[in-house]
């Protein structure tokens, strides 16, 4: 694996710590997504972002990290990337709190597995 390449999963788990510090700070999930002003937004960053990384993995041909994630997965994060992208206003909220109490957990723990497999 390259450094570049393992770089960017450091950077998704970043952003998977700071959505999960986004939801703890809020009271919750829902709470977080109700929030127009300041939560929601930096949530959605977050999750572009992710996608973004996961793009450039995609791009780089880091297929030996790419094996550790499902395809459908990523190419799901990398749609919800490009709904909210073009159509920010009318992000369906229950898709987002979906990711980020079903995918990303899931996400993370993969992460954490390629960052365990680099270190040994």
């Amino acid at each position: 694996m390259s450094k570049e390449s393992i770089s960017k999963i450091y950077l998704i788990l970043e952003k998977i710590d700071y959505i999960e510090q986004i939801v703890s700070n809020s009271g919750g999930i829902v709470k977080a997504l109700e929030d127009a002003i300041t939560q929601r937004p930096a949530i959605l960053m977050h999750l572009t972002a992710i996608a973004e990384q996961f793009n450039k993995l995609k791009q780089a041909h880091a297929d030996d990290i790419l094996s550790a994630f499902n395809d459908e997965d990523i190419k799901g994060m990398y749609d919800v990337r490009t709904y909210i992208a073009h159509d920010y206003e009318g992000v369906n909220l229950a898709i987002i709190e979906w990711i980020i109490r079903n995918g990303l957990p899931k996400f993370k723990e993969q992460c954490q597995q390629v960052v365990e497999r680099e270190q040994k």
